[in-house]
């Protein structure tokens, strides 16, 4: 519980400090779930199955507040609780909004860890809702001119997608033993096929547009790019992960035997956006537009590997989440920094950035190699694993996806010469001692998962060997 209320007491308290709160206080106040996280590991284990951390009565003896811990919440913890810290080091700067943007991040954490924790399907949603109501007040207060057209979108597209997933708990609430909304007796109901794709289609609708899978993806790119830098490093880093974790945690478990009947749409879908979201980032002068682009290709591949069934899609999927994590967060701060500094993003009006801040130019060119996917980076390993997969599931959807090496190859370095070599057009601040602190976190990630990825594999194994086990049993199908 600590990891959700710490979180959410420090968004009150920096909101009744105001002005007054300083950058150290902040990043501690970010820092402390993670050192629980940690706890969590030292008494679970690494290779311990799920634990309950936390259970009690709520709604009645059979609704219950319950939270718990293994490998998978595992991962997802310590992305969230290392990228917050990040987040709130480089994204802080004396300005109107800086209470603001603040006071939600932290807000925000303490809803994510929520969502990652829940054992009950009932505080799942709650706390997948919570989440959502941060991003909401950024995009709405802080998105510019078309900050209400731009949230209205973002604000319709999930609210079906969250109704949708509510339908379906409430469908399984409903026939489980004791009207229980708890993980196991949902997962215990017994479905007929017609009613596994309806139930499984509406916590599948929920994920696909949170990850965002083609083609509910629209109102991503006009989100990533209006938002404030804060905004955008929450939706891409973190928040896309909801989606992602649920296919894993709730949708594979509860409706196994709808993934027949899904899984083709899935895959071709999510392929498909991997090579549309490659085609359009190659054509953007916009430096955020072209991330958000980016970002829809690569976790097109993420949702498309879990879809795929093998223990490598299923393992590489989680590696893959974390690394994309550290990465698209390392991108936005690149550039957030530059807009800053020179007062525009776009390709046209760059160039010449490395001559005026070489340490600058060091930490884009790792976040750069990584995103790509160079070997002993950490986007190496898990796009292996997961182009495997797809090998083993259809071989001419691993010749596609990989073609995302190619193109993410073209519009990454596209992107570092138009901006940081040629003719000088303009030059980058030195970098304060929190931008090269939360740099300096970012590249320990990119390189320290690039030479061990198989750390994170150990810790996330078990979780999946068990939901393999879940869909085994009712399908047959995994290998």
């Amino acid at each position: 519980m600590e990891v959700i209320i710490i979180p959410i007491l420090a968004s009150i308290a920096v909101m009744a400090l105001g002005k007054r709160n300083q950058i150290w206080l902040t990043a501690v106040l970010s820092l402390l779930p993670l050192i629980f996280v940690a706890q969590f590991f030292q008494w679970v284990g690494v290779n311990g199955g799920w634990k309950t951390l936390f259970d009690q009565p709520w709604i009645s003896d059979n609704i219950r507040f319950t939270t718990g811990f293994d490998g998978l919440t595992g991962v997802l913890l310590l992305l969230t609780n290392i990228l917050v810290p990040v987040i709130v080091l480089a994204g802080i700067r004396n300005d109107e909004n800086q209470t603001k943007i603040t006071a939600l991040t932290l807000f925000m954490q303490g809803a994510l860890n929520g969502v990652f924790m829940a054992q009950d399907g009932l505080m799942f949603y709650i706390f997948w809702e919570l989440a959502l109501i941060p991003i909401y007040f950024i995009t709405l207060t802080m998105s510019g001119q078309n900050a209400f057209k731009i949230t209205l979108r973002f604000f319709i597209y999930t609210f079906v997608g969250s109704l949708a997933m509510l339908a379906s708990l409430i469908y399984l609430f409903l026939h489980t033993a004791n009207f229980s909304f708890s993980f196991e007796a949902l997962r215990a109901v017994e479905l007929s096929h017609s009613e596994s794709i309806w139930v499984g289609g509406g916590i599948l609708l929920a994920f696909l547009v949170k990850i965002p899978v083609l083609p509910f993806h629209s109102w991503q790119a006009d989100t990533y790019t209006h938002s404030p830098a804060a905004g955008t490093m929450l939706l891409s880093g973190i928040m896309l992960k909801m989606g992602l974790y649920g296919l894993l945690r709730w949708y594979l478990p509860l409706a196994p035997e709808s993934i027949e009947f899904f899984q083709p749409w899935v895959i071709g879908l999510s392929v498909a956006g991997v090579i549309y979201g490659a085609l359009i980032a190659m054509r953007q002068k916009d430096m955020k537009r072209l991330v958000a682009f980016s970002s829809l290709s690569h976790v097109g591949l993420i949702a498309a590997g879990i879809m795929t069934l093998t223990i490598e899609g299923l393992e590489g999927s989680v590696l893959q989440m974390f690394v994309h994590g550290i990465n698209v967060v390392g991108l936005f701060l690149v550039i957030e920094l530059i807009e800053r500094s020179t007062g525009t993003r776009v390709l046209g009006e760059l160039g010449g950035l490395a001559k005026s801040n070489r340490l600058f130019m060091i930490f884009f060119m790792l976040i750069a190699l990584g995103t790509v996917a160079v070997p002993f980076t950490n986007g190496f390993p898990g796009e292996l694993l997961l182009l495997k997969s797809m090998y083993a599931f259809r071989p001419s959807f691993a010749l596609l996806s990989g073609l995302t090496i190619i193109f993410c190859a073209v519009y990454i370095f596209r992107m570092v010469q138009f901006s940081m070599f040629g003719e000088g057009k303009a030059d980058v601040a030195n970098l304060k001692w929190n931008e090269i602190l939360a740099f300096g976190i970012i590249a320990a990630f990119i390189l320290g998962l690039g030479f061990m990825p198989q750390m994170l594999l150990d810790i996330v194994h078990n979780s999946i060997v068990q939901i393999g086990q879940w869909v085994s049993e009712a399908r047959g199908v995994m290998s």
